[in-house]
């Protein structure tokens, strides 16, 4: 991997990039999430489970600055955030995929990260276009597009736009990394490799949250696993604590308590 991203940090002596504390989402009459706190240090994959209707998508949406909470509050790096918009987010180093593929798909690979890299660059670094080619070229070779980076994206696999997203998302230059579903699509060896790539970017420092359907990716590789169910939530854990967890197990696992 390149010189991309900062050094490991010692998350021992570090506060949590990203705080969430007591975070409540009504629609109506309808409380969708209610009064979740979690916490992402960097460093650490975070995973965000639960199953379909748990609250997960909301909850995401909140932190991403979608939607508005109707009360808790959002911390990035200290900074209350809960209601900076969505692109500011991105400036002060929140980087985000789409559960749904958000691409450019008539542009090539290579210019879907310049157009976020270019964003991003007007309002921080200001490092002018070789200093943000060249980090397009770091991305592309930390996700495993070097090669593609001439292909249109719109003519590529579901499983290499996930990548090409990613991607989008790392040019941001985040401090933490909120992906919503990035396995989705992908088959065992595109997974794998995914599964590489995610311990290559928090090796760097980089705080992730991964709201991830796909269990045996996030037992293998987060650290501290959330887990909500009816908006609330349930527990929080090791991923050895949460799979022996009876609540969690009858909830999401499938698994009689």
């Amino acid at each position: 991997m390149t010189a991309l991203l900062e050094p490991p940090v010692d998350v021992s002596t570090m506060r949590g990039l990203l705080e969430v504390e007591a975070v409540t989402k009504r629609f109506g009459g309808l409380t969708a999430v209610d009064a979740v706190s979690l916490r992402v240090v960097p460093g650490r994959v975070t995973s965000l489970i639960g199953p379909n209707g748990a609250g997960k998508t909301t909850l995401f949406n909140c932190l991403t600055g979608v939607l508005p909470p109707t009360s808790g509050r959002v911390l990035l790096d200290g900074q209350d955030i809960t209601s900076v918009p969505m692109h500011r987010r991105a400036q002060l180093g929140l980087g985000r995929t789409f559960q749904r593929l958000e691409v450019f798909a008539g542009m090539t690979v290579e210019n879907n990260l310049l157009v976020a890299a270019e964003s991003v660059d007007r309002h921080r670094s200001r490092r002018g276009r070789a200093g943000v080619q060249a980090l397009v070229s770091e991305v592309l070779e930390t996700v495993g597009l070097t090669a593609q980076r001439r292909k249109v994206a719109g003519e590529l696999s579901t499983g290499t736009l996930r990548l090409v997203e990613l991607g989008r998302a790392l040019c941001v230059q985040p401090s933490v990394l909120l992906l919503d579903e990035p396995g989705s699509g992908l088959d065992s060896h595109e997974s794998e490799a995914f599964e590489q790539i995610l311990r290559d970017i928090v090796a760097s420092g980089i705080g992730v949250l991964l709201v991830e359907h796909d269990v045996d990716l996030v037992m293998a590789i987060s650290e501290t696993i959330y887990v909500v169910d009816f908006g609330k939530l349930i527990a929080t854990g090791t991923p050895a604590e949460i799979s022996a967890s009876p609540e969690v197990r009858a909830a999401y696992l499938g698994v009689d308590a």
